[in-house]
């Protein structure tokens, strides 16, 4: 006896599972998963499980709810929580009210100029603490300092005024990012002390 019926059908077992493994590839999935099967988050929108904390400045006069894990950069007046090209930024300033029309001019002259700015709109809108004015406009950011790489940003500003104390939360995340409700979160997390 000889044994190449053996060989032949080992040698064809192998093929047919081959052919099979080619003929059972499924399309890609049109949204990434990690590993754990959860579905990834795309560029620059803010995950649906991401805690916040209450951020209270000493002497600010405001509390305000902030992503937890955020690098945070402070100077005289102005905080800033960022992760990756996304960033809250808040500034305190004595000031008179804020209109809708001042809030226009002054955006205008200090971004009018930049790589990108479009104006989008600018209207009052009612938060948990009261009104604010909001500016929302398109910029170009600045290069990202280890890839090189800058992104047209979707900036979100609110202006909360009182007793001639204007606090201004600047948003801004990746045009095209899902970070409504995180914004919306952030803002009405806006109080007074």
């Amino acid at each position: 006896m000889t044994s190449a019926p053996r060989f032949t059908t080992a040698g064809l077992l192998a093929f047919l599972a081959l052919l099979g493994a080619c003929n059972s590839s499924k399309p890609a999935s049109p949204k990434a998963t990690t590993p754990a099967g959860t579905e990834a988050t795309p560029p620059g929108d803010i995950p649906d499980t991401q805690v916040f904390v209450a951020y209270i400045p000493r002497g600010g006069g405001y509390t305000i709810e902030v992503p937890q894990g955020w690098a945070k950069t402070a100077a005289p007046a102005k905080t800033t929580f960022s992760d990756h090209f996304n960033s809250a930024t808040i500034t305190v300033a004595a000031a008179a009210a804020p209109t809708d029309a001042a809030a226009r001019s002054a955006t205008i002259t200090a971004y009018g100029s930049s790589a990108g700015f479009h104006l989008v709109k600018v209207d009052s809108v009612k938060r948990a603490s009261g009104t604010a004015v909001r500016v929302v406009y398109d910029i170009k950011s600045a290069a990202d300092p280890v890839t090189g790489k800058s992104v047209t940003l979707e900036d979100e500003r609110y202006e909360f005024w009182r007793n001639g104390k204007l606090v201004t939360i600047t948003l801004a995340s990746p045009r095209g990012s899902d970070n409504v409700d995180p914004w919306k979160r952030i803002t009405d997390s806006f109080n007074w002390k």
